[in-house]
């Protein structure tokens, strides 16, 4: 604990001895009372004690003469003299600091109590077993009751800790100013605290709109995901590795509520001021990794499609019916891509129409079959998109977008598809020259809608059908 000076006069002290002599009881430097002020309290000595104790810092005080008048428990930490041993020595010389130091680290010392504000200077101080320590030190003057200086105080930390501190400091700072990436600091309710730039962003708010909203009014989805991690950390812990977590941003006027992908990271803070640890929240950092996530699941379906390709050329090699060799192509190309696929098959009859050759099965999964051809026509509507891909020659994408599900059965029992299809996407059968008929792929609503590379493979695989329809049609006819 800290210790101050007994009763008496200042006087130098044996270093042998530094508890030995006499000096007034002194609160503060250069004097003061140790009596228990009011009544059933704590002493004013006991208190400042506590206090000094109580510290992080170490820290030590001088009186007017440069006599040590206290010494607090984390000082001694540092240098392993006690304060019974540290307090009533005059100055480092001999035992703090090396003798041949001694004038010049005393002299910035004591100069502090002739300087305005507060001076920090860099030097080594000894410990008790010899080892040397390079602190950094902070010294103002303790003015007495005149108005004059009566003594200063000198706090004192490692370098290494002080550079550590500043160094934490720093890396905050740059963290929630100019970092590449978004941190949010959330708290234990799970509601953003502090926010950088970069996240705010990203959040399509302001730093100081994001505070203390809850992440449902900031994302309109991925927010239970992200909510659960969260709470995940805040009970165990950080996860070993990054998360990738799929959102769409409320705020995001450009992206209209595009879905992006934030690679995350998550920590869980602690009070460093409590013996137990006691969550604080969470640190969240995230970097948008939404462009290379799609680039790489482009390759990924790139490969598989290709793959299926090359799969059911092989199949259909093997296969000595032209019609099965179709529907083989049609199997392995329903993989992953579709939920039912067509064959319709044009008519000699002018204007051309088409007629049902094989399809899938509806409601339950199974391979593409033949349908027994009785020559008559699918009964589509005019407008159909079957239809316009015959009279395009190319393909023909159609959905049933948003509607409620009542709408969309009956816009798919209209076009004379499974009541599950919501969205179709019509390629076109060429082959020789001729138009042969349309293979018809769809969607039901659990999956999204055909976009453009989603037709450039039907294209790839009508071809394929197209080839092996028109040997059918030479060999039934031969």
């Amino acid at each position: 604990m800290s210790a101050s000076r007994r009763s008496g006069t200042a006087q130098p002290t044996d270093p042998e001895n530094p508890g030995e002599g006499s000096g007034a009881d002194s609160g503060t430097p250069g004097g003061g009372s140790g009596e228990s002020s009011g009544t059933g309290g704590p002493g004013s000595a006991d208190l400042l004690a506590a206090l000094l104790d109580g510290m992080d810092a170490a820290l030590c005080a001088f009186d007017a003469d440069g006599v040590v008048t206290h010494w607090n428990r984390e000082a001694a930490r540092i240098l392993g003299w006690s304060p019974e041993e540290a307090v009533g020595r005059r100055g480092f010389a001999g035992w703090a600091v090396r003798t041949a130091d001694a004038d010049e680290i005393e002299g910035r010392l004591l100069a502090a109590m002739h300087a305005p504000g507060r001076q920090v200077h860099e030097f080594a101080l000894v410990t008790k077993d010899g080892g040397r320590v390079l602190v950094r030190t902070q010294s103002a003057a303790v003015p007495g009751p005149d108005g004059k200086p009566a003594g200063l105080y000198c706090a004192f930390s490692e370098v290494h800790a002080q550079i550590d501190l500043e160094r934490s400091i720093a890396l905050s700072e740059a963290l929630f100013d100019d970092a590449s990436w978004g941190v949010v600091l959330v708290d234990a309710d799970l509601r953003p605290a502090v926010v950088n730039a970069h996240a705010a962003r990203a959040l399509g708010v302001g730093r100081t709109a994001v505070l203390g909203r809850p992440l449902g009014e900031l994302l309109a989805q991925g927010v239970e995901e992200l909510e659960s991690a969260l709470t995940h950390v805040l009970a165990e812990g950080a996860p070993p590795a990054p998360a990738e977590l799929w959102v769409s941003v409320r705020g995001d006027a450009q992206g209209a509520g595009e879905r992006r992908c934030w690679r995350s990271g998550f920590l869980r803070l602690g009070s460093p001021l409590a013996e137990e640890p006691v969550p604080l929240g969470v640190g969240w950092l995230f970097q948008d990794v939404t462009d290379a996530k799609v680039v790489e699941q482009e390759a990924a379906q790139l490969r598989f499609r290709s793959n299926q390709l090359h799969r059911a050329g092989r199949a259909a090699g093997e296969c000595e019916d032209p019609m099965e060799a179709a529907t083989a192509h049609l199997d392995f190309a329903l993989a992953g891509f579709a939920d039912h696929a067509l064959i319709d098959l044009t008519t000699s009859l002018e204007p051309p129409r088409l007629v049902r050759a094989a399809a899938s099965p509806v409601g339950s999964p199974g391979p593409v079959l033949p349908v027994p051809m009785a020559g008559l026509p699918v009964r589509y509507p005019d407008g159909h998109p079957a239809l316009q891909c015959v009279q395009r020659a190319g393909s023909v994408r159609a959905s049933a977008g948003a509607a409620a599900p009542d709408a969309a059965r009956g816009w798919a029992k209209a076009r004379q598809w499974p009541p599950s299809t919501v969205h179709a996407l019509c390629a076109v059968l060429r082959s020789r020259g001729r138009t042969l008929g349309v293979v018809t792929f769809l969607r039901s609503d659990s999956r999204p809608q055909f976009e453009r590379s989603d037709a450039t493979y039907a294209e790839s695989v009508a071809v394929r059908v197209a080839a092996a329809v028109d040997l059918a049609g030479v060999v039934g006819g031969s």
